[in-house]
């Protein structure tokens, strides 16, 4: 009934296993790929006939991780998944960014590649095998893909590289690397890294490159038995004749544009020539429009590559190598926690860091489970940023990927939980773009958490580099602008410290670089990288020594597990009074830490106190405060050390006869009491003798002893026993 094609291989130390032609038959393409035993399923589907509507490729990603994969029901109200966490929308881009380049340039069909975890080992990490399985499928499905890709995570310890380490080996590595590319090349690179040198990163790409191609010479097996025939693209007629006639005539106009140095300005002038040349050349045909529109851009490239290959200058004049002007300043917002503003040419971000208690870290549900992040980094990128109107509210892809670039970036440098025990949320407002607003983001971070007085152990700065190549002749650039990155080649974050990188991110628009390009990227980055550094200097050196009086403070004490239900109470009943009473924000984990809380200084001593009192345990001879919580003939109880109760009997009151224990307190009232036997069945015996009592309290017992003693209450008719004899003994029997 099916005819399956399967191909598996040592990869590693693992298995390999790509699976076609018995799931999913309908779609173009649809491949199973195993490593270990995580399990995904890639699905492949594109249009045949172009979407006149789009005059770009239409191309979507999807990833999602079913809960069932790991053994798991959703949490929450609804037991169903729902929209795609941030975590899948990353692994969306991460798949995305290297097929993208990979397509025919004239191919405009709408296509979709959705793949899905639907078996998890709790080892392997699915996004490397979603990248396998989509290289797969796409080249099973016959669309115009120029592939395959392979893809690979590279870990590094001890000077050595591991590759694909597993869940466990990745929490103690100095690097996560994710490295995708085809047989010739690199084509992406995205990574984290503790301050690695740039020797070790390119030696961790190249690593990488050379540990998938087994891969790639598996789905080319898979595929010489199994690919649907090519879908032809039909490229639009006249285009070379068009390129040729828009060259022409508006070559020097596009040369002369890209003079002027404000973005604005030149996007104006750009802007005019296309719409005059789509009004001379175009006519009213919409299909001659389109083409029109994508061979002036072609022109523009065409202009802007050439410029910068022969002169070595940029749009704005600058050398390959230079840095736009830098402007850094801290405590922009001064009754935020910390802030910073960091502009570089056109490009400038606001960014704001907040610190919390542990109630504010982020509970994160996924197939693997439930688990805290302490430390958030978020990006936002308005239209007004670039001058546009557009739609605002809403969280795209883009952001959510930036984002996390910045977050990779800075958490190599934060401090440890014990160290330091705020939450941590950052904020990048991006309020002018032109170029890599990410890095932006990463120094503006660094700069407003060290303002807010988070000890991050070293400044992190980040920059970005871009690529012109044709043939041999290349141009590394340092700082792109916008264009540069539109009409380059390449798209190479690098952020870091003096000492070394800690986030690497990699695009390549063209078929791949060789080793060299990268080498000279990473040398120019790192001068770049130690530029910026000093001028973010200048506004503020490193972490302030106290956190902003407008910050929470913080103290953590560590609970004995078995004092831990004594805190807590019965039903919360002792944490929600010690909260509501102190006003103080209390978290306690499984381990015994309790973090507290407050604005109000104070009140963090107040709540410690307490808390210190119900752990305390009575001892012999020691004077506490107590209060009274019931009266009875013979004495009243109070509770003390916040847990403790014991009598005071009537006669340890006072150093003269009481009659009664209210003529000394009342039920509430505070009294001082000292322990005076302590035995091992756990009886306590408590005095109020020879203690300092509250005023009213000392006042009454000073009368009381000046008095010789109050009297006793007198005997009401309740204590007569009907029928007793005068000592209440009962009714004598009679006998007979």
């Amino acid at each position: 009934m099916f005819t399956v094609y399967k191909k598996q291989l040592d990869w590693h130390g693992r298995q390999l296993t790509i699976e076609t032609g018995k799931i999913a038959r309908q779609a173009d393409a649809s491949v199973m790929v195993t490593l270990g035993e995580t399990v995904v399923m890639a699905n492949v589907c594109f249009q045949k006939q172009a979407n006149e509507a789009f005059d770009f490729f239409p191309l979507t990603v999807n990833y999602f991780e079913k809960f069932y994969a790991g053994g798991r029901i959703p949490g929450g109200f609804f037991k169903r998944e729902g929209r795609q966490t941030e975590r899948e929308i990353l692994t969306c881009r991460l798949i995305d960014r290297p097929i993208r380049p990979l397509f025919h340039p004239d191919f405009k069909n709408e296509t979709q590649v959705t793949c899905t975890v639907l078996q998890s080992d709790g080892e392997n990490d699915a996004d490397i095998v979603s990248l396998i399985a989509a290289s797969a499928a796409l080249t099973l499905s016959g669309a115009p893909f120029m592939g395959p890709i392979g893809a690979a995570r590279v870990g590094y310890k001890d000077g050595e590289y591991i590759i694909n380490p597993t869940f466990e080996q990745r929490e103690d590595t100095e690097l996560d690397l994710v490295v995708a590319g085809t047989s010739e090349g690199v084509l992406m690179v995205e990574s984290e890294a503790s301050e690695l040198s740039e020797k070790v990163m390119l030696g961790a790409v190249t690593a990488g490159h050379k540990s998938f191609q087994p891969v790639i010479e598996a789905i080319i097996e898979v595929a010489e038995a199994a690919a649907k025939p090519g879908f032809e693209v039909v490229s639009p007629e006249g285009a070379d004749d068009m390129f040729k006639s828009l060259e022409k005539e508006y070559a020097k106009g596009i040369e002369k544009a890209y003079t002027l140095k404000k973005k604005l300005d030149r996007q104006a002038a750009l802007d005019e020539m296309r719409t005059e040349a789509v009004e001379k050349f175009g006519g009213e045909e919409g299909e001659k429009a389109k083409l029109v529109k994508a061979q002036m851009k072609s022109v523009e490239a065409s202009v802007l590559r050439g410029q910068v290959l022969s002169t070595k200058k940029r749009i704005d004049e600058r050398s390959t190598t230079d840095i736009r002007n830098i402007v850094t300043e801290v405590d922009v917002l001064p009754r935020t926690h910390g802030s910073a503003l960091f502009t570089r040419g056109e490009t400038q971000a606001i960014v704001v860091a907040t610190l919390g208690g542990g109630r504010d870290e982020q509970l994160i549900d996924s197939m693997g489970g439930e688990f805290k992040d302490r430390f958030m980094l978020h990006y936002n990128f308005p239209p007004y940023s670039v001058g546009e109107t557009g739609r605002v509210g809403f969280t795209g892809r883009r952001e959510i990927g930036h984002g996390w670039l910045a977050r990779r970036a800075v958490s190599a440098m934060l401090p440890s939980k014990e160290d330091f025990p705020y939450t941590i949320r950052v904020v990048s407002e991006i309020t002018e773009s032109n170029g890599s607003s990410s890095m932006a983001t990463v120094c503006g971070a660094s700069m407003a958490m060290m303002a807010a007085g988070v000890p991050i152990e070293r400044p992190i700065a980040g920059i970005a580099m871009g690529l012109i190549k044709e043939g041999k002749d290349y141009a590394v650039l340092s700082d792109i602008l916008g264009d540069e990155d539109h009409l380059g080649d390449m798209d190479f974050k690098v952020a870091g410290t003096e000492k070394g990188i800690t986030a690497l991110q990699m695009d390549i628009k063209i078929t791949s670089i060789t080793p060299a390009i990268m080498e000279q990227a990473l040398d120019q980055a790192k001068d770049g990288r130690m530029h910026i550094l000093g001028k973010m200097a200048e506004a503020v050196e490193s972490s302030r020594s106290e956190v902003s009086d407008h910050a929470p403070g913080m103290e953590t004490i560590m609970l004995p597990k078995d004092k831990i239900r004594d805190v807590i109470g019965s039903g919360g009943k002792v944490i929600r009074e010690l909260i509501e009473v102190t006003g103080c924000d209390i978290n306690i984990e499984d381990d015994g830490t309790c973090t507290l809380s407050a604005v109000n200084r104070a009140a963090i001593k107040d709540c410690r106190a307490r808390i210190e009192e119900i752990l305390a345990e009575p001892e012999l001879n020691e004077v506490y405060e107590g209060v009274i919580v019931r009266v009875e003939d013979y004495g009243f109880f109070v509770r003390y050390l916040g847990k403790h109760e014991a009598l005071v009997h009537i006669s340890e009151m006072a150093e003269a006869r009481v009659g009664k224990p209210t003529d000394v307190a009342g039920e509430g009232e505070t009294v001082g009491v000292k322990v005076t036997d302590l035995n091992d069945r756990g009886r306590i015996r408590l005095t109020m003798k020879g203690v300092d009592q509250p005023k009213e309290v000392a006042e009454r017992i000073e009368a009381i002893v000046a008095a010789g003693g109050s009297p006793r209450p007198e005997k009401s008719d309740k204590d007569d026993k009907k029928g007793g004899d005068k000592k209440g003994r009962g009714p004598r029997r009679r006998t007979a």
